[in-house]
């Protein structure tokens, strides 16, 4: 992994990549800022949203290059991982499950005989 410093908006953003794409990535960096500056002062709204409407912009700019044409969804992320059981907290609990079931057993004779 690479690390790349972008100035975007009058901020720095240090952003990793990798490595080969520190070109790539400085060139989409400075196209946000571009379009930013294009926007000229967005008084009044965050920088959340003034970067929200910068995106936007350049989403809706590639639609109109597309002819018209959504660009395709993105694939949904893989599912992740189930976590892979440990023996030793398997075997703590089947233990704990046959303690547990003699106790239940032993309570019911108890329970029984009075």
């Amino acid at each position: 992994m690479s690390d790349i410093d972008l100035s975007i908006g009058g901020r720095s953003f240090r952003v990793a990549c990798a490595p080969g794409e520190e070109a790539h990535i400085a060139g989409l960096g400075r196209t946000i800022d571009a379009k930013l500056t294009a926007m000229g002062g967005a008084a009044g709204q965050s920088e959340t949203r003034t970067l929200l409407f910068a995106a936007l912009l350049l989403a809706d700019e590639l639609h109109d290059r597309a002819g018209g044409k959504a660009p395709p969804p993105p694939p949904p992320p893989p599912p992740p991982e189930a976590p892979k059981p440990d023996p030793a907290i398997a075997n703590a609990l089947d233990a704990m499950a046959d303690r547990l079931e003699k106790l239940a057993s032993a309570l019911e004779r108890g329970a029984t005989d009075a």
